[in-house]
């Protein structure tokens, strides 16, 4: 059961979501906020009207009867309803209309609260709405890296510590006990997502985890040693992926001049960073470098496990939500939020260590698992019934968290899902091996 939240942190929330969607679109021309028709994304003048209308639904109309603010919300904002692939062809509200929906959405849902504690229910589904709004404006971010439309800028909501990033890589592996261990969220958590549920008991066997993801010059040695060009190592899918598409190398990296390799950064070409997460790796190329490397993606209860549990004193072992154990995360811990604009290098962030000195599980770039999306064991789904479970058996885990991802909603046990053809995400991997 959702904890109780006070009022005004759902409302400090509420607008730091909104501000860094306005960040993401305010210098976005008319043609942009369209963009081209592409499977991965959504038209961004359609998908603001879908964040709105996600919370009018859900809290205003759904919970509390009011009549809807939007005449024709319903027949084009309802992303369940509404196909994809229909996106850029429905006559939706021009700009200016869909700001003030956005206004009055938000105007209603912070009148409706009390000052104090909000209820339970109310907890809950303020929350969760907001962390949708979080998840598209990670989505509106990538959206920009697709289309290489300019880097964004954000400005801090609230105060926040600096942290100065370390730079340089971090080799080696750490060596992981593994044992018995609850995986998954329990009732009495604060904030738990449908797929979370329920803890259970699983067994992970010793194994060794890399320290840190898998970094540019380490990717770039299986690109030069021909790694896409090795059928063995992709597998009937990837490789079918691989050929369809033409694919020699990262999605986002091309030659320079000298035989080197550039790297896109939203619109802007720079020099590859050897020592930085690889970032925009879909499952089947961290599955074939693996398979180059002769090593493998963790499974997801691995890397659960890694990022949860600490030796206690008397020997036993604990669970905590972060690897560093149960602190509030900080900007000293990972690399989340946005405000770095990008990725750090491998070595920074030595306060968010687990126990046995992997980095970085947390921000940065979403991990890939080895292991297909699926529910666990007594799942049942929350208000909104499409989070989960359609996407299960058809896509594939990425835990941890990327550079662009709110830290709000993010603990060691949240689990992401996409296709593991998706290399548009934000999203590396880190290697282990049995013992």
């Amino acid at each position: 059961m959702t904890a109780q939240v006070p009022s005004n942190h759902l409302i400090d929330i509420m607008y730091s979501a909104r501000q860094r969607t306005v960040e993401l679109l305010d210098d976005l021309s008319d043609e942009q906020m369209v963009g081209p028709k592409l499977s991965i994304l959504n038209p961004m003048i359609w998908e603001i009207g879908h964040v709105a209308w996600f919370y009018e639904f859900f809290i205003l109309r759904q919970e509390y009867g009011h009549e809807p603010l939007l005449a024709r919300g319903d027949e084009l904002y309802d992303s369940i309803a509404v196909s994809q692939s229909t996106r850029w062809d429905l006559e939706v509200y021009p700009l200016d209309e869909m700001r003030d929906y956005m206004a009055r959405v938000l105007d209603a849902l912070v009148d409706r609260l009390d000052f104090g504690l909000a209820s339970t229910r109310d907890s809950y589904l303020y929350q969760f709405t907001v962390f949708h709004e979080d998840m598209h404006d990670e989505a509106f971010t990538w959206a920009r890296q697709t289309l290489a439309y300019p880097t964004p800028s954000f400005v801090l909501d609230a105060p926040r510590e600096k942290y100065e990033p370390v730079p340089g890589g971090l080799d080696g592996d750490a060596v992981i006990p593994g044992g018995r261990f609850l995986m998954g969220s329990s009732p009495d958590e604060a904030f738990v997502f449908d797929n979370e549920k329920w803890t259970h008991e699983i067994y992970v066997a010793p194994f060794q985890m890399a320290k840190a993801p898998v970094t540019c010059k380490q990717f770039v040695e299986f690109v030069e040693d021909g790694g896409y060009n090795i059928d063995a190592l992709w597998g009937d899918d990837g490789r079918a992926w691989r050929e369809k598409n033409n694919i020699k190398h990262p999605v986002y990296w091309k030659r320079d001049t000298t035989g080197g390799w550039k790297v896109r950064l939203f619109d802007v070409w720079k020099d590859l960073m050897p020592d930085k997460p690889v970032v925009h790796v879909n499952w089947y190329e961290a599955n074939a470098y693996c398979a180059w490397s002769g090593r493998r993606l963790p499974t997801e209860a691995e890397w659960e496990f890694a990022a949860t549990m600490q030796p206690d004193s008397d020997h036993s072992m604990r669970k905590a939500n972060y690897p560093w154990g149960d602190d509030t995360m900080t900007p000293a811990h990972a690399n989340m939020d946005g405000f770095d604009l990008g990725c750090v290098d491998v070595a920074a962030y030595a306060a968010g260590d687990n126990a046995w000195g992997c980095r970085q599980l947390i921000g940065n770039v979403w991990e890939w698992t080895a292991d297909t999306f699926g529910p666990f064991q007594g799942f049942f789904p929350d208000d909104y019934k499409e989070y989960s479970e359609p996407l299960f058996g058809t896509t594939k885990v990425l835990r941890g968290g990327s550079w662009a991802t709110r830290s709000r909603y993010v603990n060691a046990k949240y689990r992401n899902y996409f296709g593991p053809e998706r290399a548009d995400i934000f999203c590396g991997f880190r290697t282990c091996e049995d013992n």
